[in-house]
């Protein structure tokens, strides 16, 4: 017993009767904590199997686009180059072309990511062929001036566009298997050139200058991404809008095109090369902050060419306005964040084809629409590219819901790894 204790006893009562209290108080706390906690049901968040807010950002551009490709072409039955077509000819076509490319989305989705990876080289060489078949009389089908689709039955495929997805997987693939020598010249970046010049040569021969401008911008993009030696990429872009400058230079046609681009209000030019151009600002000018309303546009009445095609973004700019426009290009801009997200994610739990696949995507889809839009605003040259997952046409459609389906796989892969799941 201390010296405190014995001169006041009564300071030794109450510190007894102190800790009594304490330890009994912190027992009737925790025994009250056990039932509250046992009188309530265990809950774990889940996450999603599938990436919720994409899936409805194509969905809402694929519903505006079948929604407009159907304003924009419910006349082109009273001209003479339509005239044996119904009024509702395009919406019914552009109906089954999602309705095929959804069916081939859902399957594509449930192929592994590593098949693609393992097949790539075999599908760019396939569409290489399938490149080489167009331009073969008989086999493929010329469209004003140009031969680029194959007649299948009833349909038309395009194989510039499945050129674009291949472009994906063959040069994510490609950076994968070459990560060690892409500081290198001759074994890291020269291979990929030569196969896009072989692209490029036949894509010109056909000609479609604008999906060779979007697959170089695909296969270099992901080389970039890769990790390519910054020297080498440099010199890249100066050789690239250089090679631009002289198939520019060396054609007629796309002179008087850029020349029209950089004052289309000419006289000669607003009747000729740039009279698409002149009409589609014409279109939006008219549209203002809210759009004529649905089916309200007058440049759809034969005055602006391919309305239901590349010149899509000018009716919806007409007919919804400022507003509506501004509504495409979020979705495009949420579509393309989310897959550089899913990219990142992919390379974080080491799959790093897959991480690249995913950004060459966003690259794809991204590039292509700023073109369209660029094109459309007068912001760049006339070029003949569709707006992805919006405009007219079933082997674009298709392809870009080929390359949707994979990033969701992409996706759902990560979400397996990231549950401590294995593939």
């Amino acid at each position: 017993m201390s010296l405190r204790e014995k001169l006041f006893p009564e300071n030794r009562m109450g510190l007894n009767r102190f800790w009594s209290f304490s330890r009994g108080g912190i027992d009737n706390f925790r025994s009250g904590l056990r039932d509250a906690v046992s009188g309530v049901e265990q809950t774990r968040s889940r996450m999603m199997d599938y990436d919720q807010l994409l899936v409805w950002a194509v969905l809402s551009l694929a519903l505006i686009g079948l929604v407009m490709v159907y304003s924009a072409s419910i006349t082109l039955a009273d001209g003479p180059k339509y005239a044996n077509y119904s009024s509702n000819f395009f919406l019914i076509r552009h109906l089954i072309s999602l309705s095929i490319a959804i069916g081939v989305a859902i399957w594509v989705f449930k192929i592994p990511t590593r098949v693609w990876d393992r097949y790539s080289p075999l599908i760019f060489g396939l569409t290489v062929l399938l490149l080489i078949a167009v331009l073969i009389p008989g086999i493929g089908k010329g469209v004003n001036g140009a031969k680029r689709w194959i007649m299948l039955g009833p349909l038309n495929f395009q194989p510039s566009e499945l050129m674009k997805f291949a472009a994906v997987i063959f040069a994510a693939s490609y950076t994968v298997q070459r990560q060690e020598y892409l500081h290198s010249f001759v074994k890291g970046m020269l291979p990929m050139g030569v196969a896009v010049a072989l692209v490029g040569g036949l894509l010109m021969a056909e000609p479609d200058m604008g999906a060779l401008v979007v697959i170089a911008l695909i296969a270099f993009g992901i080389l970039f991404l890769g990790g390519i030696n910054a020297k080498l990429f440099g010199g890249l872009i100066v050789v690239g809008f250089l090679s631009v400058a002289i198939m520019i230079a060396l054609s007629p046609f796309r002179r008087g095109r850029m020349l029209a681009f950089m004052d289309p209000w000419q006289v000669d030019n607003a009747a000729n090369k740039g009279y698409q151009l002149t009409h589609s600002l014409m279109a939006f000018g008219r549209g203002e902050w809210f759009g004529t309303g649905l089916g309200g546009s007058v440049e759809k009445l034969h005055y602006l060419p391919e309305a239901h095609t590349d010149f899509i973004m000018a009716v919806i700019g007409e007919e919804l306005g400022f507003v509506g426009v501004v509504v495409v290009i979020f979705l495009f801009y949420w579509i393309v964040r989310r897959a550089f997200i899913i990219g990142r994610t992919a390379l974080q739990l080491d799959r790093s084809f897959a991480g690249l696949a995913a950004k060459g995507v966003a690259i794809w889809i991204g590039w292509q629409a700023f073109i369209n839009m660029g094109v459309n605003l007068g912001l760049l040259p006339t070029k003949g590219l569709t707006l992805p997952l919006v405009s007219y046409g079933g082997s674009g459609i298709l392809m870009n819901a080929v390359a949707i389906a994979m990033l969701l796989r992409i996706d759902y892969e990560n979400r397996i790894l990231m549950r401590g799941g294995k593939l």
